[in-house]
């Protein structure tokens, strides 16, 4: 049997739990018992490593969409007999580059934001290489103008500061987000 191969910018890093043999199947060979035994036992350890690997999720930061292995609970719909999936959260990297100076910076984040698409988290990270400081994003301050908003809109990601920020010059935005 060929091994299935997988997009992992689209279906994640899963393990497939499909059946290596049929416990029936392997109970017809001419095995020893003992060796019968090794098999299922072996096949029922494989199979928790593969629940278990699913559950976890997946360390990827990658500039294109990602699926992470997160799974959050399916939209309840009352009227549906239909037995509702999870839904993968899906998550993708913006490279923002150096933080405005007092001003609004827009980078456009090429996810089709429709109505079905809703974020779970928004999170970034700033940091000055020459002046060795790092920022998380937004950021929150007692003083009004060193706050920085962060947020997504229909195609942008967008982050505003209230004072010269410019010595951020490397700065990476997280969006990971639900499709339906």
């Amino acid at each position: 049997m060929p091994i299935p191969t997988y997009n992992i910018n689209t279906a994640g890093a899963f393990v497939p739990t499909t059946y290596i043999f049929d416990v029936a199947e392997l109970q017809q060979l001419d095995l020893d018992p003992e060796f019968k035994e090794t098999l299922v036992r072996l096949y029922q350890n494989l199979n928790r490593m593969q629940l278990s690997l699913n559950g976890k999720t997946t360390g990827m930061y990658a500039l294109n969409q990602f699926v992470t292995g997160q799974l959050y609970p399916p939209n309840i719909v009352p009227s549906s007999l239909v037995q509702q999936q999870y839904r993968p959260v899906t998550r993708k990297v913006i490279n923002f580059g150096v933080l405005p100076n007092t001003a609004t910076k827009s980078v456009a984040h090429g996810i089709t934001f429709n109505a079905g698409v809703s974020f779970v988290r928004i999170y970034g990270t700033a940091t000055d290489p020459v002046g060795f400081n790092a920022i998380p994003l937004p950021y929150a301050s007692s003083i009004l103008a060193n706050n920085i908003e962060l947020n997504v809109g229909a195609t942008n990601v967008n982050v505003i500061t209230g004072s010269n920020r410019t010595n951020f010059t490397i700065t990476y935005v997280v969006l990971e987000f639900l499709t339906q």
